[in-house]
């Protein structure tokens, strides 16, 4: 039967649930389990593909095309499953089911209330999963005590009370340490485990989000105040590298304390040999390398797939990857080679609209005129284009229609996004299939990345993540190859270029999709481990 783990936190925001639901995902994963995780937002907007990267950080995109938030990206990277639009849900999304439902005449004409309709249909989308996996892990975003998540806490508890030993609360908190007092102080703790008891829940696990390492008695305190056993009360402190906190949340014993509240026998601690050459090799690095992020949005979550993968390609390339975020909209042709001078390659970020457009222009072409190793992900490949069309090809006006309206539009809006004028969730999304060209820079990095899930069949057939609007003219498509830069990766179904680079250049690759989504920590994306280890050379 499956069994379900509810995961919320309590004090702050930001103590890193993500990263704890991921953790127990890959300690349960390596117990020989069947998991998946499901992330519970409680905003209103359907999705977060609508919202500014500063108010949430990236977007990231499942394989079947739902837009979601970026705690997906860690349960992807560190478990390895592909999660899907059913791991991602929001209080919009519930409302509008509920809605939907009541304008269709399924409630018969009862009066539509939080409680049962809301909750029934969060409690649905919990439960679907049901046979399907060993354990479901809910994340439910937010703080113990946010209006918001009244609904959520409330389909809980009556999960847990229907359940019974096939439901575990883990409750996230933190420990604040005073330095004036030189204390740890564990009230903010207490005070959260009273919310979640006064709405009807007893958390089973407590983690403690700690600076400082808690001493056996601050354990022994919290275990008896909060009614917890003590062998469930663990500490996640700050440590080098998030991929250290599944083997210390081992070392702790939570997974073993897991089961034992499921009533399912511990048995040995599983080795986890992949994970820990991993870290073996993150600690043994020492070599480091520069890569210039260029992009506009000053935010480390705003580009958190590609700060991943980049990171996981070094460690596998025996080298510490350094990011040095340059904003694109402060480059000008007179700083560039101030701005890019302590990078050994630059990775072109994708994004949206005009903002900071042009110092992208300027800071491909300084990679393309001096030898420098450059990779365009989305807008970043779509900037690619319209440099070399500008440069190389003449057209001083080269543009995307996003942009500008012009006579040499190399990149323009796709033919089936014309007639659209709804915003969310509209764009081309989710995985497609691209055809890569024999002999190329791109095929040669998919080929060396043999045991990868995303190494390609004999017919150099890729699947990749897509989120764009805007594609590559192919009225323009020979007259690229005829002066350098190769169009190598096709979609078979539709010609859409999926892939250019330059073969006379060291490393200048542009992807129209995003690479970032399907990188892991056992599995680093091919074409990020191609780059690095070009430019760690």
């Amino acid at each position: 039967m499956t069994r379900y783990i509810f995961v919320t936190g309590g004090v702050v925001s930001s103590l890193g649930k993500g990263i704890i639901s991921a953790s127990i995902g890959k300690l349960l994963q390596a117990r020989g389990y069947t998991i998946t995780i499901q992330k519970f937002d409680p905003y209103i907007n359907i999705d977060p593909g609508t919202l500014n990267p500063y108010e949430h950080g990236e977007c990231y995109v499942t394989v079947d095309g739902m837009e979601t938030d970026l705690d997906l990206g860690h349960y992807e990277r560190f478990t390895g499953i592909r999660a899907t639009q059913a791991n991602s849900v929001t209080t919009g999304k519930i409302y509008k089911a509920v809605i939907d439902k009541e304008r269709h005449g399924d409630y018969l004409g009862k009066t539509i209330q939080v409680v049962p309709h809301i909750t029934d249909e969060i409690k649905h989308r919990i439960l679907q999963h049901n046979d399907e996996v060993d354990f479901v892990i809910s994340e439910i975003g937010g703080t113990i005590g946010d209006i918001e998540s009244a609904p959520f806490l409330e389909a809980i508890r009556q999960l847990k009370w229907e359940l019974g030993n096939r439901a575990v609360s883990v409750h996230l908190t933190y420990v604040p340490y005073l330095k004036a007092a030189d204390e740890l102080k564990t009230k903010p703790t207490q005070h959260s485990v009273k919310e979640m008891q006064g709405a009807g829940i007893q958390p089973d696990v407590l983690v403690l989000r700690t600076e400082k390492h808690l001493s056996d008695n601050i354990r022994q305190k919290v275990a008896s105040f909060c009614n917890v056993d003590l062998e469930c009360v663990v500490q996640s402190e700050d440590l080098p590298s998030i991929y250290e906190v599944p083997v210390n949340m081992q070392n702790q014993g939570l997974d073993a304390a897991l089961l034992r509240k499921f009533g399912v026998p511990v048995g040995e601690t599983p080795k986890m040999e992949g994970w820990h050459h991993f870290l073996e090799l993150q600690r043994t690095a020492t070599k480091e390398v520069h890569v210039g992020l260029v992009g506009k949005y000053d935010l480390q979550d705003a580009y958190k797939s590609i700060r991943e993968s980049l990171i996981l390609a070094g460690i596998y390339n025996h080298v510490k990857v350094k990011i040095d975020f340059i904003n694109s909209e402060n480059i000008t042709k007179e700083n560039v080679a101030e701005k890019l001078s302590n990078v050994a390659g630059i990775l072109i970020c994708p994004g949206f609209g005009q903002r900071g457009i042009e110092g992208k222009i300027i800071a491909v072409e300084y990679a393309r005129v001096n030898n420098l190793p450059a990779f365009g992900i989305c807008l970043g490949m779509q900037m690619m284009v319209i440099e070399f069309a500008r440069n190389i090809l003449g057209y001083k006006d080269a543009n995307s229609s996003e942009m500008a309206d012009t006579p040499h539009n190399v990149i323009d809006m796709m033919e089936e996004q014309k007639t659209i004028t709804n915003m969310g969730g509209t764009m081309r999304l989710g995985a497609y299939e691209c055809q890569l060209q024999e002999g190329s820079r791109a095929a040669q990095a998919y080929n060396a990345a043999a045991t990868s899930p995303l190494s390609p069949l004999s017919s150099h057939l890729i699947s990749e993540r897509h989120r764009h609007r805007y594609e590559f003219n192919n009225k323009y498509k020979d007259e690229f190859e005829q002066n350098g830069m190769m169009c190598v990766g096709i979609n078979p179904e539709s010609g859409l270029v999926e892939i250019v680079e330059i073969p006379s250049h060291r490393w200048f690759i542009g992807t129209q999709f995003h690479p970032e989504y399907s990188s892991t920590v056992l599995h680093p994306h091919p074409l990020f481990m191609s780059f690095i280890k070009e430019i760690a050379q």
